[in-house]
């Protein structure tokens, strides 16, 4: 959750958006209501949102996860970059946030392609696990609450196939990961301790890019 790639000048930033997003205007009609939102920092960028639909693109991606939904800009832009038949298994707990989300999946005509479940993501991962779709998602992505990272990795790791991919946001946290004032703040001590078992997951390959708050991608090795 970030609204822009941290670490940057405004002027830079103004630079990368003119240069290189392609925004589809749905797109923009969602974050410029997000943006009224009084927790609007809580949507990504769309320079993360357009760089995850190309991912999606990239591995033919047809079978999607994501843990953590708020207004529905990181699933529309997946479902933009799906074909026909692809789909997003969409975990949140808020009906009011996904409300929004609900109204521009229809609007951009890929409501057909999400399944939005209202649970707690752990209960809706664990599911599909015993209905035997371990291995069969082809992309994840991680951005919900900090202190369970740990646990919807873990998951996310025995659904997604091999060669698929893992998404985790937040990763720099604003900065406070390297920040010892925030040594005892349980939130950084989760995403420092998710940083360390993706880092030392021997199963991956990974790649951290400082674009959004920071964005960890892991690929479950073939």
């Amino acid at each position: 959750m970030s609204d822009r790639s941290i670490g940057l000048s405004e002027p830079l930033h103004q630079y990368l958006l003119a240069n290189s997003v392609r925004e589809p205007e749905i797109l923009a009609q969602l974050r410029a209501e997000t943006e009224r939102h009084p927790l609007a920092n809580m949507q990504i960028s769309p320079e993360q949102g357009q760089l995850m639909g190309l991912l999606v693109q990239l591995i033919g991606a047809k079978k999607c996860l994501e843990i953590g939904v708020f207004t529905g800009y990181s699933s529309l832009s997946v479902a933009l970059n799906l074909p026909d038949d692809g789909r997003i298994v969409a975990c949140d707990v808020s009906d009011e946030f996904t409300s929004i989300a609900r109204k521009y999946w229809q609007s951009a005509g890929v409501s057909d392609k999400i399944d939005l479940q209202i649970a707690p993501a752990l209960d809706t991962l664990d599911r599909l696990l015993a209905n035997g779709e371990a291995g069969t998602f082809d992309f994840a992505f991680i951005d919900a609450d900090k202190n369970n990272y740990s646990a919807y990795y873990d998951r996310c790791f025995e659904l997604v196939r091999q060669g698929g991919l893992i998404l985790v946001d937040n990763v720099l946290w604003y900065g406070r990961v390297v920040d010892p004032a925030m040594n005892d703040d349980k939130r950084t001590r989760s995403i420092k301790q998710i940083n360390q078992q993706i880092y030392h997951d021997d199963r991956v390959q990974i790649s951290l890019i400082p674009i959004g708050d920071g964005l960890t991608i892991a690929r479950k090795k073939l």
